[in-house]
């Protein structure tokens, strides 16, 4: 015959055990919590977008994706150099 003695042995610390594993989950859902604010903040601290550099590209794509003739696109990129700083 099985002897079932230490059910009474588990008996006391069921409280203490399910007290713990209700703290345990506690505890990972707040560390869960944060981490998703803190993805959030980094996606949201993304560099922003250079306007000058952005409008620079606009043009070249403009320039290469324009079906006019090679000596205009030469003027083009020289008056973009010209405008460029330093």
């Amino acid at each position: 015959m099985l002897d079932f003695n230490f059910l009474f042995a588990l008996i006391p610390i069921a409280p203490f055990a399910l007290g713990g594993l209700a703290i345990w989950t506690t505890h990972k859902r707040k560390v869960l919590k944060l981490e998703l604010e803190i993805a959030k903040a980094r996606a949201l601290e993304r560099p922003p977008v250079n306007d000058k550099l952005e409008q620079r590209v606009r043009t070249l794509e403009r320039i290469i994706t324009d079906g006019r003739g090679r000596d205009d696109l030469a003027q083009q990129i020289e008056d973009l150099r010209e405008k460029q700083p330093g």
